[in-house]
């Protein structure tokens, strides 16, 4: 099975002016991504917008993620849906189109137990042959996988093989670690700013939001981490604390989309409803873009 570890992207869904998927972009996406060092390309997560994209839309994003990556790097998928009927099926197309590992959110609005969040991650992992991430990210959901959840499911289903922590919370990740550390498990920060730490306290890498626009910033961290230089790797981690202030605005989304584009990646706006920023807020993402990251923008030929 693929190893869960490193700088996975949580890649944006590039959009057309009209909020269809501009399918050209996304590949370009991957490309650079794969060139700039990430050990794998993550799509359906919460900054591919997958609240807002249909079943048949999420299906033909993974056909996309598989074909370009083309054994390069793996794919990660996230198919996780507010019902069980939902999540089997999208997981299994994700299977059937050769996505390597899935990501599996809680199912979120309505209020679930843990016996429950049970039976929902239970009847995936029997569906399915691929490597499983569970996903926590209760200020979303409203739903948190407790630490003992966590082990009882990877105790009960090997292909249940890490869980990715967007809590916060660091207390919760180190928790998830000491539940799981005498298992073949991985604990991966969701929290980009938490990356290094969690590697420090015995995880196995992050699912980043950043990397769609400072990929070999994010890769630097995992990198030096291996050859052991934690100096070099604290500098990449610190290195993206500019850019992350600028989320006190709102959701990191189209603060990361307009990054993006200014940095000279387009990828376009969000779906509607969501993603309107005022000009002020823009400006804001330009300066901070010119004073610490103008080596990073592409300039194309």
């Amino acid at each position: 099975m693929t190893q869960i570890q490193g700088i996975i992207t949580a890649m944006q869904t590039a959009m057309h002016p009209d909020g269809t998927i501009n399918e050209a972009v996304i590949r370009r996406q991957i490309d650079h991504q794969i060139a700039n060092g990430v050990d794998a390309v993550f799509c359906l997560g919460t900054n591919g917008e997958f609240y807002a994209l249909n079943a048949d839309e999420k299906i033909r994003v993974m056909e996309i993620y598989k074909d370009q990556a083309a054994g390069r790097v793996p794919v990660y998928a996230g198919t996780g849906c507010v019902t069980t009927d939902e999540a089997v099926y999208l997981s299994k197309k994700a299977q059937e189109i050769g996505v390597d590992v899935l990501s599996v959110i809680t199912p979120y609005f309505a209020a679930i137990t843990q016996d429950e969040l049970y039976a929902h991650y239970a009847a995936v992992a029997e569906a399915v042959d691929l490597p499983i991430v569970l996903y926590n990210i209760p200020i979303r959901t409203g739903a948190a996988i407790s630490p003992a959840l966590v082990r009882k499911l990877a105790l009960a289903y090997p292909n249940i093989r890490g869980v990715k922590d967007s809590s916060g919370n660091f207390n919760n990740i180190l928790q998830y670690i000491a539940q799981t550390k005498d298992l073949d498990f991985s604990v991966l920060s969701g929290n980009d700013a938490l990356i290094l730490w969690t590697l420090l306290a015995g995880g196995k890498g992050g699912i980043t939001a950043v990397a769609n626009i400072l990929p070999s910033v994010l890769s630097g961290i995992y990198q030096n981490y291996l050859k052991g230089d934690i100096d070099a790797a604290k500098k990449c981690q610190l290195a993206i604390d500019p850019i992350r202030d600028l989320f006190r605005y709102g959701s990191n989304i189209p603060i990361l989309k307009y990054a993006a584009d200014y940095m000279g990646m387009p990828v376009g706006g969000c779906r509607k409803p969501f993603g309107m920023l005022t000009e002020e807020v823009k400006a804001e993402i330009r300066e901070c873009v010119d004073t610490y990251y103008a080596e990073y923008k592409i300039h194309e030929e």
